[in-house]
């Protein structure tokens, strides 16, 4: 792991060295449940699939079935649609970002640090395994939520979404959550990241109404 100093940030922190020991770990929930997990590793591939990814510019090969010419109407170039095969695994990445989090006493980072880096962390694993990834962030509500990708640029605006939260405000992860859970449209894995300060009866009834809608749930707590 590395050696964190004073006035470490968890960007600073998220060094290649750090992430190449993390891909040889394989993220992996609780139960292995209808091929809940059968999308690790998968690929995208081009062609008529499940879901569009991204554009990117035609090159001498690709076929020109795959041209959007509606594209090429506006910018006079030629760009082709890519798609990516549709993971099983759909991920969401819950931070909690109450004020609670940016207590430090005598470690480099705050808790929010921490919770940053291990989404970050995550959210780089997932991305390199070609799973959907997404992230949301709340106190006594949902404040931000980017809903799962698995496209390109999914890390980048993940980083930069965690680079400008700043820990504020009370919890209620009751009220969060349930905003969360009308948000998900499918199946998914939420990872639930918080030092869980606020009443145990209601983060317990939180998650287990998630449980109640198939979603699994992986709640890490962070203490200093």
């Amino acid at each position: 792991m590395p050696v964190y100093t004073e006035g470490t940030s968890w960007r600073q922190a998220l060094k290649p060295e750090f992430l190449m020991r993390l891909q040889s770990l394989e993220l992996r929930a609780r139960y292995v449940v209808e091929g809940f997990l059968v999308g690790l590793h998968r690929s995208p591939y081009h062609g008529f699939s499940v879901e569009f990814a991204e554009y990117r510019q035609y090159q001498r090969g690709d076929e020109p079935r795959l041209i959007d010419w509606k594209v090429y109407a506006r910018t006079e170039r030629l760009y082709v649609k890519q798609f990516e095969e549709e993971t099983n695994v759909r991920t969401v990445i819950a931070l909690d970002c109450s004020a609670s989090m940016g207590f430090r006493y005598e470690s480099p980072m705050p808790k929010w640090g921490y919770a940053a880096l291990c989404a970050a962390a995550l959210s780089y694993l997932l991305l390199r395994q070609k799973d959907a990834v997404g992230v949301a962030l709340y106190d006594m509500a949902l404040r931000a939520y980017r809903p799962p990708s698995a496209r390109s640029s999914q890390f980048r605006d993940i980083l930069r979404l965690l680079e400008e939260t700043e820990p504020g405000g009370e919890t209620d992860i009751a009220s969060a959550l349930a905003a969360l859970s009308e948000r998900l449209r499918r199946r998914s894995l939420v990872v639930l990241i918080s030092d869980f300060l606020d009443s145990a009866e209601h983060s317990v009834a939180a998650l287990r109404r998630l449980r109640a809608q198939k979603h699994e749930v992986i709640a890490l707590q962070v203490l200093e």
